[in-house]
């Protein structure tokens, strides 16, 4: 950019900031949007558990593996022609999502949702961190930035309950319409282009090792449960992932012009930041992705409701999360990660000790504000920790790497505590139905749903409807349970890495 372009830029970086958050909410709200409306696929579309998952995970699978192509790109070809291609691409494949008739065809359409969402993502922190030059008003903007996707993901499911009050499943990807139509207008007249020309041949293979080893990876925790922990398949797929994911960081070790440098995960403050974010969004991806069902499906709140009764998150997250930038300024980003990461699994913890008949305003809500509080601790100290640790030339792909650790994590969360759940769920939900009177063939079938594991008990009478309700308790227990072990473990392991770190 010429100095007199530098200049206007630095006048307008506040709306600038506006078109990113824009942008930002666009893409995150995404995530979990489709989270109330999974009953709504199970019911009329015939999702199973496992469906379910991937059209949660099929967003943001291809999301998370291309995130690092998407960060590559920007770089090479300037960040706001590849975001504006995203958008572009983002708005087209909303309407296939939207409209698709079979649980393969959404899958497909989410995925495409995920593939453009990959070109948007990197773009918006990169051009962040041209446009805030000052370290501390960086600061104070990663802040915002965070707060907005933090909460983006809780008000993901108000937004779409609010639409499935009216209207029917597809209009929760329509809702990316305007939004979409109105940041690419702005974006036109108000971003800033920028790049680092390198001049060097793009890392196909580091791509496609990456994303074959990523896929069989969360495919295989995915249909674990319904395949079998130790069956050869499950193993057999992990073992590929973990040969591929290896292979993939020796390979970029060789690479002249590697997709993703590992060689950054030397420098303390950017690994802590990127495992941080990781770990902070795979609790709250897989909790959200149990919360939702647990209010539509146990406590019979409306998709509306349901999503509502996610709002104290999305509140607090909003409100903490700028004070948790300003705060690890001050104090370093240590204590402040480290204590939002305990915070987190405290509020899980909570919920996984809950009976079935929790009061919500001070038991549920409690627990949702201390997940919040600790998210909101977690995310803008973090990222500011990734982006601030990097050359000028390389906040392309840090960028991307903090998103792709963002992505990824929430991902495996869903993936994981999914499974956690469905493990324990299914097996018990069978027993009971069996118990009721059905079949073990058809018991067993039924439990791969929850919706249709309840409808089937309410055939049976109230004590089977009451016996699968307490198996969903029970698998959303150990599910927490795990998720709170996660967060404590990233706990320890970041107070070490940021001993004697700090936000310069």
């Amino acid at each position: 950019m010429t100095m007199t372009s530098l200049v206007h830029t630095a006048k307008r970086r506040w709306q600038i900031l506006g078109v990113l958050c824009l942008s930002v909410f666009m893409v995150v709200v995404d995530n979990t949007i489709v989270n109330v409306a999974l009953p709504s696929f199970a019911r009329d579309l015939g999702s199973s558990n496992s469906g379910l998952q991937w059209i949660v995970d099929g967003y943001s699978l291809p999301f998370a593996g291309l995130l690092l192509v998407g960060g590559g790109l920007a770089d090479r070809l300037g960040r706001k022609p590849v975001m504006q291609f995203g958008l572009v691409a983002f708005i087209s494949t909303s309407v296939w999502a939207a409209f698709a008739t079979s649980t393969g065809e959404l899958i497909a359409a989410r995925a495409a949702m995920g593939v453009s969402a990959a070109f948007i993502f990197p773009a918006t922190l990169a051009i962040l961190t041209n446009v805030f030059t000052d370290p501390s008003e960086r600061a104070k903007a990663i802040g915002v930035w965070s707060a907005t996707s933090g909460a983006s993901v809780a008000f993901g499911p108000i937004v779409g309950g609010l639409l499935l009050q009216h209207y029917w499943y597809g209009s929760v990807f329509l809702v990316n319409l305007p939004i979409g139509l109105v940041t690419l207008l702005l974006g036109m007249r108000l971003l800033p282009n920028s790049s680092a020309h390198t001049g060097k041949r793009f890392d196909l293979s580091g791509l496609l090792v990456s994303a074959v080893g990523l896929t069989a990876l969360v495919f295989s925790i995915i249909e674990g449960p319904s395949w079998g922990w130790s069956s050869w398949k499950t193993i057999s797929g992990l073992a590929l992932s973990l040969v591929l994911l290896i292979g993939f960081a020796f390979l970029e070790l060789r690479t002249e012009a590697p997709l993703l440098d590992v060689r950054v995960f030397r420098i303390r403050r950017f690994s802590a930041g990127a495992i941080s974010v990781s770990v902070g969004f795979f609790c709250l991806f897989g909790f959200i992705f149990l919360v939702t069902e647990y209010f539509q499906l146990i406590r019979g709140y409306s998709a509306l409701s349901a999503g509502v009764h996610t709002l104290p998150f999305a509140i607090t997250t909003a409100i903490v999360t700028p004070i948790g930038a300003i705060v690890a300024l001050k104090l370093g980003a240590r204590w402040v990660v480290s204590g939002g990461l305990v915070l987190f699994a405290l509020g899980l913890t909570v919920m996984a000790v809950s009976p079935i008949d929790v009061p919500y305003w001070w038991t549920i809500v409690g627990s949702m504000a201390l997940m919040a509080a600790g998210l909101g601790l977690v995310t803008a100290p973090s990222t500011e920790g990734v982006m601030s640790s990097l050359a000028p030339e390389q906040v392309g792909a840090g960028a991307a790497v903090s998103n792709t650790t963002r992505e990824v994590g929430g991902t495996l969360g869903v993936a994981v505590l999914g499974s956690v759940f469905a493990s324990s769920f299914s097996t018990k939900a069978a027993s009971a139905l069996t118990a009721g009177g059905l079949p073990p063939k058809a018991a067993a079938s039924a439990s791969d749903s929850v919706a249709v594991a309840l409808g089937v008990a309410k055939h049976l009478g109230s004590s089977t409807v009451a016996s699968v309700s307490n198996a969903f308790m029970d698998g959303l227990h150990v599910a927490c349970f795990t998720a709170a072990g996660v967060a404590l473990v990233g706990a320890v392991v970041l107070a070490g890495l940021l001993k004697g770190q700090h936000i310069e």
